[in-house]
């Protein structure tokens, strides 16, 4: 049983958590005779630790972790995370209870001159904390220098304007939901730029024995976005690639299909393998997609591009 009637939903600090958690708490409040709700603010290790790039750090879970340790200590009742920052395997005795609507999936390239990816004079400065993005990028652009950025998004803003980048890659979702969508100099197509899997969805879990929690979150779960990001997420399962891996995949519903296309690229962007398919859009098909083009991948030549990223990842990491 929750504590009281009270609760209480765990959130990282940032702007963008605390968005994401006070949505999920005013969609609670909506519905008849909610419980009180109320906010606890958990420090994660990725809030920490901003001193390394997100890709050289062993491990999974890098934001989510602390959230679900405190869900399972019965400190907190409700865990919001950015769902693509949500390991594919679940810590035992928690549920993903709910995905909302989906915003934006794709990346926006945000730069100081007002100049499209295409435009951006050879050599410019790009920032990303994200080795997708930078072998995407340097597929796309090879002539152009990638740069780590960390830090959330207001702090990226301030860096890209004060003149650190010429330009930087964002998720859309997040400067939407912050009201920055107006520093988007362009959006990046998701065939050139296909996003992280789950990218623009808020996953909110639960513990499995907890129904109190359950009957008011289960509530909110979007069918659509449960749809595309079961794919995706069942993709990055069966690859096994983790979030240090340059893969993206974008799941859509078009009509009564389900089509789900994905690319794994090499780091220096020299090579890109991609495969697509589509299945009705129904709930027992979409992990099955996922899975299957995560095979198709994997024979592909996946693999190799993947162990090549590894290899450089624990390189930095070592001490």
């Amino acid at each position: 049983m929750s504590h009281g009637s009270v609760l209480r939903i765990g959130t990282r600090a940032s702007a963008l958590a605390l968005w994401q958690a006070r949505h999920v708490a005013d969609l609670i409040a909506r519905q008849g005779d909610a419980p009180n709700v109320e906010l606890v603010h958990i420090s994660t290790e990725g809030d920490v630790r901003t001193d390394v790039p997100l890709w050289s750090v062993g491990g999974k879970a890098f934001f989510t972790k602390e959230i679900d340790r405190a869900l399972l200590a019965r400190e907190i009742d409700v865990a919001v995370h950015s769902l693509k920052d949500l390991a594919t395997r679940l810590e035992p005795g928690t549920q993903l209870a709910a995905i909302l609507a989906r915003e934006d999936p794709r990346d926006a390239l945000l730069s100081r001159g007002g100049q499209l990816l295409q435009d951006l004079p050879k050599g410019a400065r790009v920032g990303s904390s994200s080795l997708r993005r930078r072998a995407f990028l340097a597929h796309a652009r090879p002539d152009l220098a990638a740069l780590e950025l960390r830090g959330n998004v207001p702090t990226r803003l301030e860096r890209l304007q004060s003149g650190a980048y010429d330009a930087i890659i964002l998720a859309a979702a997040g400067l939407k939901r912050l009201g920055l969508d107006a520093h988007i100099t362009s959006m990046l197509s998701v065939k050139e730029f296909p996003p992280a899997v789950s990218q623009g969805a808020i996953g909110v879990c639960v513990r499995s024995d907890d129904a109190h929690a359950q009957r008011w979150v289960m509530a909110l779960d979007d069918s659509d976005a449960r749809l595309t990001t079961t794919a995706e997420r069942a993709l990055l399962a069966s690859v096994e690639a983790g979030c240090q891996v340059p893969l993206g995949a974008l799941a859509t519903l078009v009509g009564e299909d389900l089509h789900l296309n994905v690319s794994v690229c090499a780091l220096d962007g020299s090579s890109r393998l991609t495969a697509e398919g589509a299945v009705p859009a129904l709930p027992t098909n979409a992990a099955r997609l996922g899975e299957r083009l995560a095979h198709e991948l994997l024979a592909k030549g996946a693999r190799s591009l993947i162990a090549a990223v590894r290899t450089v990842g624990s390189a930095v990491a070592a001490p």
